[in-house]
């Protein structure tokens, strides 16, 4: 099975702590985002989790003790951006973000870290020119530590719309300058570019649109035959393996304002508050009248040696 940390929060920045003392205890509790009362526990066990995937904008605190994980295998997405903090007003700078990832490539393996150039927003100040030529300067400094850059457009949620007024979706001309761009740049500095739930008709410039967490790219990643079985949690729009998320909404401190995981600043203030790294849950503690239920958990893997 997967166990992922980061498409409802960003635990590597915020939570490492209580996700150390998570893998120390061997089991992690999840609330159901849709029936808070409903309580998974997951047992933290390599010999079922065949992979952690992390989906982060600042890796660093987890480096440090990196390897406590050395038993699980690793799968990282890192998103690097050219916003300044009228766009993402916590996120550290692309700089500081840059030499985290170089760290992470170093000790994991090229082949276990993507850069996630995502979501692309156009303003007066983001204009097509600005995000080519930061583009490039990414690029440049990521030369050698991945092999793949995954780019999505922004998308207008009614809690994207209300929290960043004015933002407005891509043109399709818009779509096809920016991705012919990307993959030109890419190209010269070893990466390809990969949509993440886009048109299939960007493969026309050059663009991979099967997915940026499939089964085929965590193969090649681990070098294991994957054989998923069960309930996936899948994107509508991709083939995707989201497996099993371990955040909660409306807790990421970044406060990005195109993030569709926070609903707003307000209920993020007050949710933060109520995290205690000592409990099973990233938020709060199970309450009275709340049921945990233990998971059935069975691993991917068929013992296929590797793949590529």
């Amino acid at each position: 099975m997967i166990i992922n940390s980061g498409n409802r929060t960003d635990i590597p920045a915020y939570y490492s702590d209580w996700f150390y003392n998570r893998i120390e205890a061997g089991y992690v509790y999840v609330r159901n985002p849709y029936f808070p009362e409903q309580i998974t526990s997951y047992r933290l066990d390599p010999s079922l989790v065949d992979c952690l995937v992390f989906c982060t904008k600042n890796p660093a605190p987890l480096l440090s003790r990196l390897d406590r994980l050395a038993p699980f295998r690793q799968f990282w997405h890192v998103t690097i951006t050219p916003y300044g903090p009228d766009v993402e007003p916590h996120v550290p700078s692309w700089q500081m973000v840059v030499k985290s990832f170089r760290e992470l490539s170093r000790r994991l393996g090229p082949e276990k870290i993507q850069w996630r150039y995502d979501p692309i927003i156009l303003t007066e100040k983001y204009t097509i020119p600005y995000h080519l030529e930061s583009f490039e300067a990414l690029a440049r400094s990521l030369e050698g530590f991945t092999d793949t850059c995954i780019i999505s457009f922004v998308d207008l949620y009614e809690k994207t719309k209300r929290n960043f007024p004015g933002i407005r979706e891509l043109t399709w001309e818009e779509q096809v300058t920016l991705s012919k761009e990307m993959v030109r740049i890419a190209s010269q500095y070893g990466m390809g570019i990969t949509a993440c739930a886009e048109s299939e008709a960007l493969a026309e410039y050059g663009v991979e649109t099967g997915g940026c967490l499939t089964k085929e790219v965590l193969e090649r990643a681990l070098g294991l035959e994957l054989k998923p079985t069960g309930h996936l949690q899948k994107r509508d729009a991709c083939n995707c393996l989201l497996g099993i998320d371990i955040g909660e909404y409306n807790s990421c401190g970044h406060g990005c304002l195109y993030c569709y995981a926070n609903q707003s600043e307000s209920l993020v203030l007050r949710t933060i508050p109520r995290h205690d790294p000592d409990s099973p849950l990233l938020i709060g503690w199970p309450g009275e009248g709340e049921t945990v239920k233990e998971a059935v958990q069975k691993s991917f893997t068929t013992g296929q040696g590797r793949l590529f």
